[in-house]
């Protein structure tokens, strides 16, 4: 996949679909009885990147303050969703060792993992960080990961939404109608092209969470070293 072209192509239908009125309300962010749930090995961005992003959006905040935005807690790349979050979803009925094991073997031989994040890119609902890797190594981890959990019978749904193939950080979601689109679409086009900065992975957290993977509701299973 040419990324910067799946990037560019998601913006520009986004976009459009945004400045139209086209976009879609996530009204489950605040519903307290939201019980979906989920398995996720993430990767977090280092503190530099993280208050890079927070500029960013402090700018969209003036322009909407009541979308919801996300914490430098809560700022991830998602490596890969393990068990896809899902209604009533609870960590008994896993042993999570048998999970950890798995992606233990599946790091082998996979080298450092670099993202650069540069410019934003958009859905319908939320507004993205576009995330590089520099290399193959995320992409080879994925690939070990999918064929080891397939040969397990270990409960999992990788790629029952879709096959991950990005490295994208979601940084908003709309959770009100939009105050200003225009406004908005404007900030975005100004940070486009915006170098947010290179980090090497060293670590992959292995985490139960929620649909937005709020600290408040997440639990560190592993810390996963490269």
């Amino acid at each position: 996949m040419n990324l910067q072209e799946h990037y560019d192509q998601l913006y520009q239908k986004s976009s459009k679909a945004i400045l139209e009125g086209n976009y879609i309300i996530d009204n489950q962010i605040n519903d307290t009885a939201d019980t979906r749930f989920g398995i996720t090995l993430l990767i977090r961005p280092g503190d530099e990147i993280k208050a890079k992003i927070q500029l960013f959006l402090e700018e969209l905040k003036e322009v909407d303050s009541n979308q919801y935005y996300y914490p430098n807690s809560d700022i991830h790349i998602t490596g890969m969703s393990i068990i896809s979050c899902y209604e009533g979803f609870t960590l008994d009925k896993i042993r999570i060792e048998e999970y950890v094991e798995i992606i233990q073997k599946s790091l082998i031989d996979v080298d450092k993992i670099k993202i650069d994040f540069k410019g934003i890119t958009a859905s319908p609902s939320a507004i993205m960080i576009q995330g590089f890797p520099t290399d193959e190594s995320l992409n080879n981890l994925r690939e070990k990961l999918r064929e080891n959990f397939k040969k397990s019978d270990l409960e999992q749904s990788i790629d029952s939404r879709y096959a991950i193939a990005t490295a994208h950080s979601t940084v908003m979601r709309f959770q009100e109608k939009l105050e200003n689109p225009e406004k908005l679409i404007e900030v975005v086009e100004k940070f486009r092209g915006f170098d947010f900065g290179e980090f090497t992975v060293d670590k992959l957290e292995l985490v139960y969470n929620d649909w937005y993977q709020r600290k408040s509701n997440t639990i560190n299973l592993a810390d996963l070293y490269l």
